[in-house]
């Protein structure tokens, strides 16, 4: 269970409460959390353990404990929203990086966390300690080097590719594109059906904020999940009718429906034991910043 608390966790600090002073009372996060079947002794471990992990930090105010995000688990949480709301693909420089590392086995441990960091940050693996990617990664990669102080082991490249093959067969050596659309078409296959049933259920006044609130935070938190998989690849890379840009369209309008009831509920919850007033005065729930930004941009 506390593996799913602290990724349930993550979702609602970046979807919520990042934009509410980044700073809430443990006992309205037990209160929230409490709609989708967490305990309060799963969520208290959790937290604890997300301080050890350099996540959250913890303060107190009188018999309270107040939990926020450390500069670390802000920079985590700002990368996934960019990439979360980002609708549409972005142009490519025709650059790769290239990152390449001889970890020995002595630092196992280090080397296969930095390979999932890699693997969240976008970068595939094109063979055996060489990774590679088109997006412009420098700060993620000496941000990563620094962390796990492998500076020795590591080293990167930004090139052209000269051939003999084409760009496209990089990708295809290097990401599962097949996989990653079969995961899209799950995606779109769940979620166009509960869209046009909550559709229909909204306007008749049938669904309680709390209802919204669950759903807007489970649509968060599967959709989340392609950040794993989907290195968000640019356009030039990518199949003509690329099926992950119709799965962005469908998140985008399902998370606009459920937006104002659910935000209701978190604010209920939110202002009995925490400062309101420390709301982002840009924040619109009903039309997110990146979101609206990549309308405009496309």
């Amino acid at each position: 269970m506390s593996t799913n608390t602290q990724s349930m966790i993550f979702t609602i600090y970046g979807d919520y409460i990042r934009h509410y002073g980044n700073k809430i009372w443990i006992g309205s996060l037990i209160r929230l959390l409490k709609e989708f079947g967490h305990n309060e002794q799963a969520v208290r471990v959790t937290c604890s353990r997300m301080v050890k992990q350099g996540w959250l930090q913890s303060q107190r105010e009188g018999n309270k404990s107040y939990y926020f995000l450390t500069p670390r688990g802000v920079n985590r949480i700002e990368e996934a929203a960019r990439r979360i709301y980002k609708l549409n693909p972005h142009e490519w420089d025709g650059k790769w990086r290239i990152l390449m590392y001889t970890i020995p086995e002595e630092k196992r441990q280090i080397r296969d966390e930095f390979r999932k960091e890699l693997i969240w940050s976008g970068f595939g693996s094109f063979s055996n300690g060489c990774w590679l990617s088109p997006n412009n990664l420098e700060k993620e990669v000496e941000l990563l080097i620094d962390k796990y102080n492998i500076e020795q082991y590591v080293d990167f490249f930004i090139s052209d590719y000269k051939g003999p093959h084409t760009n496209q067969s990089l990708v295809e050596k290097s990401w599962p594109l097949e996989e990653i659309e079969q995961k899209y078409e799950q995606f779109i296959d769940t979620y166009s059906k509960t869209y046009i049933i909550h559709q229909s259920v909204i306007q008749r006044g049938q669904m309680t904020d709390a209802e919204c609130f669950v759903e807007r935070t489970n649509l968060i938190h599967e959709y989340r999940k392609f950040l794993f998989v989907d290195p968000g690849l640019p356009k030039e890379l990518l199949p003509a009718r690329w099926i992950g840009n119709h799965a962005a369209l469908l998140f985008s309008q399902y998370y606009k429906m459920l937006a104002d009831p659910a935000n209701q509920f978190f604010e209920d919850i939110f202002q009995k034991d925490n400062d309101l007033s420390h709301k982002s005065k840009s924040y619109d729930s009903t039309d997110h910043p990146l979101i609206s930004e990549q309308i405009r941009n496309s």
